[in-house]
């Protein structure tokens, strides 16, 4: 996840302040987000890191990353998708559906609702995954999104190409086995 670094410090600095009201060391915080103490220490030296850090770091303080994508410039005018998926953001998503984890919270912070209602409208239809799960997912990120018609208007414009995505994931699925 790429943000400035002021940004990316001001963020730590609220997630570190609600540790603290927790009673909660950085070795202590670390170890409840399974993140390594080492990691969280570099964050305050960066300028960057991965959004799957944050979210843990933020989880186990109870607290909740979101994405204010309105005033996101990665996404579509209509908010609906990313205006781009590069190789990075793609590695990110396989990573997700070969995880299983259909928290809205992950999800929803994972890109714009539709988009990734959509993502999840797709993987229902594939072999091994949680087909009922995934659909409520869907419909729980954008009512109606497993309508047929919609579903239809996700595959015309989503820059994410099932004929790659889904090849991809099985290999990562066979990997994570």
């Amino acid at each position: 996840m790429k943000r400035s670094n002021t940004q990316l410090s001001a963020l730590l600095a609220e997630l570190t302040t609600k540790a603290r009201t927790l009673s909660l060391t950085d070795t202590e915080w670390s170890a409840r987000a399974r993140v390594r103490n080492e990691t969280l220490s570099r964050l305050r030296r960066r300028s960057s890191c991965d959004l799957s850090t944050l979210q843990a770091l933020a989880a186990a303080v109870d607290a909740r990353l979101v994405i204010d994508h309105s005033t996101a410039a990665t996404v579509t005018p209509d908010g609906h998708f990313p205006s781009s998926l590069d190789r990075d953001d793609e590695a990110r998503l396989l990573k997700l559906a070969a995880s299983g984890d259909l928290a809205y919270d992950v999800w929803s912070a994972a890109g714009p609702r539709f988009f990734m209602a959509g993502l999840a409208v797709m993987l229902a239809g594939e072999p091994g995954l949680d087909r009922r799960g995934l659909l409520a997912l869907a419909e729980r990120l954008h009512p109606g999104a497993s309508e047929p018609a919609v579903f239809a208007r996700w595959l015309e414009r989503s820059p994410l190409r099932p004929s790659r995505f889904l090849p991809l994931l099985a290999m990562e699925r066979k990997h994570a086995a």
